[in-house]
């Protein structure tokens, strides 16, 4: 059976991943491919449970504790759902994965990348996406979006200085990896930003 490919969106809170994540799954579902949607922190029942105590605003935690919870869920994630999805010859769209912990807890949280580059090779060994969309827009657009949509969480009530540097992150990361991660100007209107996905889409569906 043919392996799946693996997509990932990223970027910062208020730059519409959710909202690409569902149309793109259901532009490719309309194009007979089989999807298996996910999420990063989460994915799976122990993945959401990390992911309500990293995204808890009463948490106070050290940042490798951070760091290593990160991982923690997305291990679990690979090896209940992206790892049997691929294998199945599923399309696999991934809100999230490691190159935001890069930009979150590297970039914003200031954690050593080599520590980071550590864990990710023992985690994933040498899983990474077959293409990462990473939706890029000023960090004050985002927080005026993502503060009309629900109250901050952990994350999201940090201060603008923070995610400047995780945009910084975010970008580091895709120059680290032109081949595989694409940047999207995210501050377009959302019917621009769907036919550039289109696009794409057409492109991966070849």
């Amino acid at each position: 059976m043919t392996r799946g490919k693996f997509i990932t969106l990223e970027g910062i809170d208020g730059a519409g991943k959710s909202t690409h994540c569902a149309w793109l799954a259901a532009v490719l579902r309309e194009r007979k491919h089989d999807v298996c949607m996910t999420r990063e922190p989460g994915g799976t029942e122990l993945g959401e449970k990390l992911r309500q105590i990293l995204l808890d605003r009463s948490q106070a935690m050290h940042l490798d504790t951070e760091a290593l919870l990160m991982f923690a869920a997305r291990r679990e994630h690979i090896d209940k759902v992206i790892a049997p999805a691929l294998a199945r010859g599923s399309w696999v769209i991934c809100d999230r994965f490691t190159d935001a912990t890069f930009a979150y807890q590297g970039g914003g949280r200031g954690v050593d990348s080599r520590r980071l580059e550590i864990l990710e090779q023992w985690v994933q060994g040498g899983l990474q996406p077959d293409l990462t969309l990473l939706f890029d827009l000023p960090p004050e657009v985002g927080r005026r979006r993502a503060s009309k949509i629900r109250h901050p969480d952990r994350f999201e009530q940090e201060h603008e200085a923070f995610f400047q540097r995780v945009r910084q992150g975010y970008l580091q990361r895709a120059l680290e990896a032109q081949a595989r991660i694409r940047v999207i100007d995210a501050s377009r209107d959302i019917e621009q930003i769907q036919q550039e996905l289109a696009m794409i889409a057409q492109e991966l569906c070849r």
